[in-house]
């Protein structure tokens, strides 16, 4: 059987001895998509977009550095302890979604000290951005050749010529559509529903959504550190087990309680 060959140079463009990586080009994508979508989610509850730009800064912030940080420390500590700085390069690739999660909910909490909005309701609009953020960026995955699929025979595996020659799971684009998935859900609930006024409802259901979707999809992955060998469930898994049980704590507790 044949299979889809892929090896797209990460480099999208190079001149003048500046280099930019499609990296970069789909990061910078998904915080300006994750930007439109709290416009329109503000300028629907007729909340001042002032307060957006300044979220935006804290969100930012949180996610580049707790990703950044999360897959330094999380995935590989020894090189990046080596080589320490390797982990301001972030147009390499290497960010870790449960560092970016940890991050941005710290971020956030700080806006929340600052400003004294409710950290739930936030939370529950950011959620629905942050799913389309994580499509852009495991598409950017896709691009790189990273955080590959173990090898098989499904008709729709992909060879990463970068990598070597065996057709894998694209498990890159396992998870983006799952993202994608999570966004219509989460955007159909807060449009058509009434669970947008109980805070914690729809954050309760992205962490869940999220991360029982990574925590099954790794189970097609390759393990991304090489402590993992041997282990019934990877790092990612490990790491996916709190999000998870917080996030059905919050749709518990959330659903229990009356319209906020």
């Amino acid at each position: 059987m044949e299979h889809f060959i892929w090896n797209i140079d990460p480099i999208a463009l190079s001149f003048a001895g500046l280099t930019i990586h499609w990296y970069g080009i789909l990061f910078a994508s998904a915080i300006t998509a994750g930007f439109y979508v709290m416009k329109w989610i503000y300028t629907r509850e007729n909340i001042s977009l002032d307060a957006l730009d300044n979220q935006l800064i804290y969100a930012v912030v949180g996610i580049v550095v707790g990703a950044r940080l999360g897959h330094c420390l999380f995935y590989d500590p020894s090189y990046y302890l080596s080589n320490p700085l390797k982990i301001l390069a972030i147009w390499e690739g290497g960010l870790a979604s449960h560092g970016g999660g940890l991050g941005v909910i710290i971020g956030m909490f700080f806006y929340h000290k600052k400003h004294g909005v409710n950290l739930l309701w936030l939370f529950d609009r950011l959620s629905i951005a942050t799913a389309i953020f994580g499509l852009f960026v495991r598409s950017a995955n896709f691009i790189n050749s990273e955080i590959v699929g173990k090898p098989t025979d499904v008709p729709w595996a992909i060879i990463f010529q970068r990598i070597d020659m065996l057709p894998r799971h694209p498990a890159q684009l396992y998870e983006a559509i799952a993202y994608l998935c999570i966004f219509v859900i989460l955007m159909l609930c807060y449009r058509f529903t009434q669970i947008q006024q109980k805070n914690g409802v729809l954050f309760g259901l992205f962490l869940t959504l999220i991360f029982s979707s990574r925590f099954a999809l790794e189970f097609v992955k390759v393990k991304q550190a090489g402590y993992e060998t041997g282990l019934a469930i990877n790092t990612g898994q490990w790491l996916s087990i709190p999000f998870l049980v917080f996030g059905l704590y919050l749709l518990a507790n959330g659903l229990r309680k009356p319209k906020e």
